[in-house]
């Protein structure tokens, strides 16, 4: 297929042990390949490698109102410990607390003091078992020599399960994914949109899943975002996902909002569900119980740690796994005092691939309706993704300078707005996010 091996620029561009860009450009090609066969138009959607990058740091690049995206919070990152190092993530106040709690800490300058009292698992224990996000610092065969590890490695990438059929894996580049067969009527009329009049509820948090339905929503579908009252998303983190969404706030725990909920289901073509594995089982939105439901919709779900191993219902981030997965090692340093400390990827890398992943499984499952009048279900996971970047060949060659994004601009409620665009090109004209991100809770529950 054209999308896979039509990527402009170079192949290398930025340093480090891991292939970052053989992982980044994959995924952007898997998207690709889904649309060809969504549409049945072979070669029509291509990226570059400049596209690409600047999309996977689509929270550096963007600007609102002039300024720069905070970054990670004050206790989030690495710390040292009694025998190794952990990464802790506290980005959002709750987390902040649980950190607290679990160290005993009655104030953030008493975080480091506790866990230099502690091994890294210890402090990884300690801090997991009061709902805080950490993860020790594991080399990549401590990694390997776990249950989590090894149920990580479980599975294709995508895991599709098309609704009647057996599983079937997916992989980097769109390996998996059929070739597309003749357009079917009304599969293209806008090549550029050709998710138009498909409608999306988007449950989903924080990076990967919030990447995965703003594609969706560059390509023309109706995307409704729901959020929790009573834990909001990151201001900055919204506004860099949500382009051309709608935003609604819910209580899904209310008898009055679970009956709105069941009616936007009966319209609904995709749910894609981005929380920790098995939480939302409560309110019946669990892949099997939504099928049952209504078997023509599609249902992606995503998470840090996957269904399987002793982590499957842990929460997790982008960072945290790639300390436990052994990347943060990889990438660690030599200090100029004689020391050693971790590293990370350039980008959030496992949280864009697997967002674009997640985009592909959608996709590929309203394809088959196509054909079917039945979708199924996809399921990725961060753990997984990281397996797919540490299992690429090395790349030799030196890193290259990209020339600068191609910058986009648009007013929006939190001010103007500098942008880039979707990684993706159709017919050779670049796509485009339709509206600004909307604000915050905006929207009430029912589709446009």
């Amino acid at each position: 297929m054209g999308s896979r091996s039509d990527d402009d620029g170079p192949r290398r561009w930025w340093a480090g042990p891991l292939d970052v860009e053989g992982l980044a450009l994959g995924s952007v090609r898997t998207a690709a390949a889904a649309l060809e066969l969504y549409t049945g138009l072979p070669g029509s959607f291509t990226t570059s490698s400049a596209m690409t990058a600047a999309a996977f740091d689509s929270s550096g690049q963007l600007r609102i109102a002039g300024r720069k995206l905070q970054g990670f919070a004050p206790l989030s990152g690495f710390r040292p410990t009694r025998d190794g190092w952990i990464r802790l993530h506290a980005n959002y106040p709750h987390h902040e607390r649980r950190l607290l709690q679990a160290l005993n800490a009655r104030s953030p300058d008493q975080v480091e003091p506790a866990l230099r009292t502690m091994t890294s698992l210890e402090g990884e224990a300690a801090i997991q078992a009061r709902g805080g996000i950490a993860a020790a610092v594991r080399t990549r065969d401590q990694w390997l020599a776990s249950d989590m590890g090894a149920a990580a490695r479980e599975g294709p990438w995508i895991a599709l399960t098309p609704a009647g059929g057996k599983e079937m894996g997916i992989g980097l580049d769109g390996q998996g994914i059929p070739d597309p067969e003749a357009p079917l009527p009304g599969a293209a009329e806008n090549i550029r949109r050709p998710l138009a009049g498909v409608r999306v509820l988007d449950l989903t948090r924080v990076i990967a899943g919030p990447v995965a339905t703003r594609l969706l929503a560059a390509l023309g579908a109706d995307v409704l975002r729901i959020d929790p009252p009573q834990l909001p998303e990151l201001p900055d983190q919204f506004v860099d996902t949500c382009f051309g969404k709608r935003s609604a706030e819910a209580d899904l725990g209310m008898p009055d909002n679970q009956r709105r909920l069941q009616e936007l289901l009966k319209t609904a073509d995709v749910v894609v569900i981005g929380y920790r594995h098995g939480s939302l089982d409560r309110f019946a939105l669990g892949a099997d119980a939504l099928q049952a439901f209504r078997p023509g919709l599609a249902v992606v779900t995503l998470n840090s740690w996957g269904a399987a191993g002793p982590w499957r219902g842990l929460r997790g981030f982008d960072s945290i796994v790639q300390a436990a997965a052994g990347i943060a090692h990889a990438y660690g340093r030599e200090r100029d005092d004689g020391g050693w400390q971790p590293g990370a990827l350039p980008v959030q890398a496992l949280d864009h691939a697997t967002g674009y992943g997640a985009a592909a499984a959608a996709i590929t499952l309203l394809a088959a309706r196509r054909r079917t009048g039945r979708a199924g279900a996809g399921r990725l996971s961060l753990a997984r993704t990281a397996e797919e970047l540490c299992a690429l060949p090395a790349v030799r060659t030196e890193p290259r300078t990209l020339p600068a994004p191609a910058y986009r601009s648009m007013p929006s409620t939190f001010g103007g707005l500098r942008y880039v665009p979707p990684p993706l090109a159709a017919a050779g004209q670049p796509l485009d996010y339709s509206g600004p991100p909307p604000p915050y809770g905006s929207s009430g529950l029912a589709w446009s």
